[in-house]
């Protein structure tokens, strides 16, 4: 692995890429359900009775022990090891880039293979350490279609949905990477303690609106915080949407994970600038389904995001409206110093003008943390995320798209 240091106290590291085939063309065993899992096994031969004990198996060796390797699962027999290898990968994406911030924030780089007739993308995934946590920011799409004013990645055209199992993948990249599995040699049995991970939360708000991905994205998310794999808390995972109205209730009802919502403006007319959902999702039916969130309450909180813009939100009376709008929602309020990016017209509210707000808010009886920048010197910071993956043909979408609809069924 070769270390190149760079400007600001960067260090970039080009780590050795994975063994993978990207044209070979087997379907991932990673992202599917315990179910789907079974009926792939019995495909290839594996007898009905012998199935869930398999699947048991594969579980445990993916999600808590954390193999890329079929070789490596000791305890199942080598004919089935074999046939394992024929028929299916369990191997990670490629590590295009890492890159280490002076602040220890972390961003990968990753590519993932051709999906149908589609080619090979590239998203990006953050992890952020905290005194007694660990943070990592995962994609949901490659690109995005909001064409969020002031967000980076919203000036990446959407290129397609990520899959299941390619959102998986980033948290097992994150893992590897950063030791947070048992060594091999670890007694068979070993489970991951709840305190001591290095990735202990998971945020989905990396490239992408995860509601628009909302099949794919449950099945990730269930499968993250199922108890006998990778076993995180549903209240360590928070997705944020930036107000897909119709998906908000599902969510808390199907998958049960904390709710964020990247909200930025009170006033529609402002919100629809810089938020352009906002016009087909106005803001009285976006706060009122989150009053409506299942599960929401003083114990589970919903985030509100509101990035500050200097001189367009940012002023007191914006404070005053917004406490207003919040009323009767159990909420707490992130308040997040804006960070440039190659292109931006905004500029971060003064420092100064930040705490006014933040006492403001508080005052008013809301949490109002002031989200420290990380990872700024790496474009790895809030609403920094871009990859430079090139939009999909129309022919290309099509095809992938009927392919996706054919294994798991139509995206809403």
């Amino acid at each position: 692995m070769s270390v190149l240091e760079a400007s600001a106290g960067l260090v970039i590291k080009k780590p050795m890429v994975a063994n993978i085939d990207l044209l070979d063309g087997k379907p991932s065993l990673i992202g599917i359900t315990r179910e789907e899992m079974a009926e792939a096994l019995m495909d290839i031969g594996v007898p009905q009775k012998q199935a869930k004990m398999r699947v048991s198996q594969l579980w445990n060796w993916l999600y808590v022990r954390g193999v890329s390797d079929f070789d490596h699962m000791t305890n199942v027999a080598k004919d089935l090891r074999e046939k394992l290898k024929t028929h299916f990968t369990i191997a990670r994406p490629e590590i295009v880039e890492e890159q280490v911030s002076n602040d220890g924030t972390r961003k990968w780089l990753m590519r993932f293979p051709p999906r149908g007739a589609g080619r090979p993308v590239e998203i990006e995934t953050v992890y952020i350490p905290e005194e007694g946590r660990g943070t990592l920011c995962i994609s949901s799409q490659v690109g995005c279609t909001l064409t969020c004013s002031f967000c980076h990645t919203g000036t990446q055209r959407l290129v397609r949905n990520l899959t299941a199992e390619e959102i998986l993948a980033q948290l097992l990249v994150a893992r590897d990477r950063l030791g947070d599995f048992p060594d091999r040699e670890a007694p068979q049995g070993t489970i991951m303690p709840a305190e001591g991970r290095k990735v202990s939360n998971i945020v989905m708000m990396g490239m992408g609106e995860p509601l628009y991905n909302f099949e794919h994205v449950k099945t990730a998310l269930l499968i993250a915080t199922d108890g006998d794999g990778l076993s995180l808390s549903k209240r360590r995972v928070t997705l944020s949407t930036s107000g897909v109205v119709p998906e908000i209730f599902r969510t808390g009802e199907e998958i049960g994970v904390m709710l964020a919502i990247s909200l930025h403006a009170v006033r529609d007319e402002l919100r629809d600038m810089l938020v352009p959902i906002n016009k087909k999702y106005p803001l009285k039916e976006l706060i009122d389904a989150c009053r409506n969130y299942p599960g929401v309450s003083n114990a589970r909180r919903i985030t509100f995001e509101y990035v500050m813009l200097k001189d367009v939100n940012d002023s007191l009376e914006d404070a005053k409206m917004l406490t207003q709008l919040l009323k009767g929602v159990p909420a707490k309020i992130n308040l997040i110093p804006f960070n440039p990016w190659p292109g931006t017209n905004y500029q971060c509210s003064d420092w100064e003008q930040i705490e006014k707000f933040a006492d403001f808010i508080n005052h008013a009886g809301y949490a109002s943390p002031i989200r420290t920048p990380r990872g700024r010197d790496i474009l790895a910071a809030c609403g920094q995320l871009k990859s430079e993956s090139e939009r999909m043909r129309k022919t290309e979408r099509m095809a992938f798209e009927a392919m996706m609809i054919a294994n798991h069924g139509a995206d809403d």
